[in-house]
């Protein structure tokens, strides 16, 4: 397959902000959660109000733009490959490291006391039901699994589908992300009771909606390069001032938040968050380069070891630049998000050499990797 150049730019940027986020969760997680946020949030002053909302809800966008990633890539199908062949791909690439950086998150935590032998039993042997303590940011790869075993369910139907009727299932796919405010102002609706959760769009919401809206660009969009910069600014400006303020307008410092009620537009699955990825990933189809970039095809293929990794170093450069250097948000959010950044990157390149490092960060050094290594040394 072709290498799609402006995806690894989507790759890398969607990587970066993943870190940005979990950064800026260090300064609104309440007395007693973990180092980020937890169940309830609590804001210290006026300028952590503002710089969570503006780095913490731009970055929203970073979980969406993965999915239309994977998808633009997987869905559908290569014609004549089977489900078997597609899963077994699937699963050798993904889950050797998930499985072997849920040991770690399990019991490396250990040796510098975040967590107690307690905890790493409990979480060792929950390890095939859900994450450990310590890798909360491990929830995306089950959804993402999840999207992957549907994917060959769902491409006799992308195969076949006119633009039409593509258009009708993102339009209801956009009417679902509406339900948490709806469900705010209104109460249950469209069928939803205690016991059913099941509303009437159920069947189109969730990140199937973004499966769906990437396959509509990359086979039916033939917007100019015009169109795109136009209407990917407006959404990307309207959907980031909308996710910034649903967050700034409700945290008030000094009051104790639950978290769930505080980031109502930070959910991946709103509106608001549809219209920034959707604007952003628009922007970046808008880049026509014939090569992509040594550094960037370097990063882009290390993205995947660089997410699994980055709690261990994001704690760390958070000690540092929060802790020790008592640095303001402002300047602690950005700095730490891009010492995580290169702190993983410059780890998965060295694991990328070694013998069997495919099987911990998900790829192998190349030649190439290893002269892009010495330039950014």
């Amino acid at each position: 397959m072709k290498r799609i150049v402006f995806l690894d730019f989507v790759r890398v940027f969607a990587c970066f902000l993943v870190m940005l986020v979990h950064a800026a969760e260090n300064f609104y997680g309440a007395p007693g959660s973990t180092d980020m946020a937890g169940p309830q949030s609590l804001l210290l002053n006026e300028s952590d109000r503002l710089w969570v909302s503006v780095y913490d809800g731009f970055s929203r966008m970073s979980v969406p733009l993965f999915m239309i990633v994977s998808a633009f890539l997987l869905a559908p199908m290569k014609e004549g490959q089977s489900a078997v062949e597609f899963y077994r791909r699937r699963a050798m690439r993904i889950l050797p490291p998930f499985l072997l950086f849920m040991v770690l998150y399990s019991t490396l935590p250990l040796l510098w006391g975040q967590i107690d032998s307690e905890t790493s039993a409990y979480d060792l042997s929950r390890l095939l039901l859900n994450f450990p303590t310590l890798a909360g940011h491990l929830w995306f790869m089950y959804p993402l699994i999840g999207l992957y075993l549907f994917i060959p369910m769902i491409s006799p139907w992308l195969a076949r589908v006119s633009a039409k009727e593509e258009r009708i299932f993102i339009w209801l796919f956009a009417i679902s992300t509406c339900m948490p405010y709806l469900n705010r102002w209104f109460g249950e609706l469209w069928g939803q009771c205690f016991w059913n959760g099941y509303h009437l769009l159920w069947y189109f919401s969730g990140y199937l909606g973004y499966l769906v809206l990437a396959h509509y660009i990359r086979v039916h969009l033939d917007w100019s390069t015009g169109k795109r910069l136009a209407v990917g600014s407006a959404l990307t400006a309207a959907g980031a001032a909308w996710t910034i303020l649903s967050f700034y307008v409700q945290a008030v410092p000094g009051v104790l938040h639950e978290t769930p009620v505080l980031e109502i537009g930070w959910s991946f699955c709103t509106i608001n968050c549809l219209m920034l990825t959707a604007g952003a990933f628009l922007l970046f189809t808008c880049i026509h380069k014939a090569r992509t970039p040594r550094v960037i095809l370097q990063l882009s293929d290390l993205s995947y070891g660089m997410y699994l990794m980055h709690i261990f170093w994001l704690g760390m450069w958070t000690s540092v630049l929060k802790g020790t250097a008592e640095l303001p948000s402002v300047a602690a959010i950005p700095a730490i998000a891009v010492c995580t950044f290169l702190s993983c990157w410059l780890s998965c390149l060295v694991i990328s050499w070694l013998p069997g490092g495919k099987w911990v960060i998900g790829t192998a050094g190349t030649p190439a990797s290893k002269s892009a290594a010495v330039s950014v040394a």
